[in-house]
């Protein structure tokens, strides 16, 4: 209930101080890349319950002969890279705050088809709502491989505090400063998860 509380009045506060932003992201979305200015996706909440996160958009549809979306770095914008670097394509995702579906401190939801490919321990990333930025966020964000982004997310779960997500949003600012982590390898921001290999093994 605690946290709860913390996370509507800190969205509150933050939703009217940073209107300006989220206007004029919201018309330079509306004038680059046109319509939707919006990017909805099913992701898995606490428990795996899915719900529909809301982010800006920052990829073109660019699709190839077959009618196929392209790979992402190819419909990724040079405006879509500064939102994700700064972080700004995540601000409607304090709606979802709101909402009940998301805290402003928690594991990152990821995909629906990521779920049967959890390894046990992995999934216990589901046992909180998911959140803005996480402890994986701080540490490294999509730098990390996706087994360190999961450790990771599993320590949160078991050491959670309202302090600790104090100390996750402070550091989280200085992370969204220094652009820290914003993409893995070569890729635009992360490689598919191909399932833990416990997962792997159990499947074989």
């Amino acid at each position: 209930m605690t946290k709860r509380f913390f996370d509507v009045v800190c969205v509150g506060i933050g939703m009217l101080l940073l209107f300006p932003v989220i206007l004029t992201v919201y018309l330079l979305i509306r004038v680059k890349l046109g319509r939707p200015v919006f990017f909805r996706q099913r992701r898995p909440g606490i428990n795996g319950t899915p719900f529909e996160m809301i982010k800006f958009r920052t990829m073109t549809d660019e699709r190839d002969e077959n009618g196929e979306l392209l790979p992402d770095d190819v419909r990724l914008t040079k405006f879509g890279a500064f939102l994700r670097s700064t972080s700004l394509d995540e601000l409607p995702e304090l709606i979802n705050v709101l909402k009940g579906d998301m805290s402003l401190v928690g594991p990152r939801p990821l995909l629906m088809e990521y779920l049967p490919l959890y390894s046990e321990r992995q999934y216990r990333r589901h046992e909180v709502r998911p959140g803005i930025t996480g402890w994986a966020q701080i540490n490294g964000r999509n730098a990390l491989s996706w087994d360190e982004k999961f450790e990771l997310d599993v320590w949160y779960v078991e050491n959670r505090s309202l302090w600790l997500d104090i100390k996750i949003l402070l550091l989280t600012v200085l992370k969204v400063v220094k652009r820290d982590g914003i993409s893995h390898g070569g890729e635009a921001t992360m490689p598919r998860f191909e399932g833990s290999s416990d997962t792997k093994e159990k499947n074989r």
